[in-house]
C-alpha cells in the first residue's frame, strides 16, 4: 500500500481549503508562538517578583500560649534607609494559616536587622513563620 492522500468527497464535506502540510505548519507556528509568549511572561514576572530589594528570613519563634506566637525575623535590605513591610503568620498543626500580621520594619543604618512581633491565632498554633517582605509599605503602617 502506498501513502496516498485520500480525497474527501467534495459533495459531502465541501472543498478542503488547506493541505495537511499547511495545517501542520500552522500548528507548529502557533505552538512556537505560545512558547515565546510564555517565556516573555516568565521573564517579566521574574524581573518584577524574582529579584527583591528586601529579603526576610525566620530567626525563631516562641509559642507563648495556644493562640499567641512571638515571631523573630531577620530582614536584609539593599537600601536600609527605606522602610519595609513583612508579613508574619501563625500556622496550625495541619499547616493552615491561623493568624497573620503585617510588620513595619523602620529605616535603619544596618543592612540586616532583627525584628520581633506577636501574632494572635484563631486556632491553636504550632509554629510561626514568615510569608514574605517588600518595600511597598502601605500608608497605614507608616508612622508619621
Amino acid at each position: 500500500m502506498q501513502n496516498e492522500m485520500i480525497e474527501r468527497p467534495t459533495a459531502r464535506y465541501g472543498r478542503q481549503t488547506m493541505s495537511r502540510r499547511t495545517r501542520r505548519w500552522i500548528a507548529a507556528g502557533l505552538t512556537a508562538l505560545v512558547v515565546v509568549i510564555g517565556v516573555a511572561v516568565a521573564a517579566v514576572a521574574f524581573s518584577r517578583f524574582g529579584s527583591s530589594d528586601v529579603k526576610g528570613e525566620m530567626a525563631g519563634y516562641e509559642l507563648v500560649d495556644p493562640h499567641t506566637v512571638d515571631v523573630t525575623i531577620s530582614v536584609t535590605r539593599d537600601d536600609p534607609s527605606r522602610p519595609a513591610v513583612c508579613i508574619v503568620r501563625a500556622r496550625s498543626r495541619d499547616g493552615d494559616e491561623t493568624g497573620r500580621r503585617e510588620l513595619l520594619v523602620p529605616p535603619s543604618s544596618e543592612t540586616t536587622v532583627q525584628v520581633r512581633t506577636t501574632v494572635k491565632s484563631s486556632r491553636p498554633a504550632v509554629i510561626g513563620d514568615i510569608y514574605g517582605c517588600g518595600i511597598d509599605v502601605p500608608d497605614y503602617l507608616v508612622t508619621g
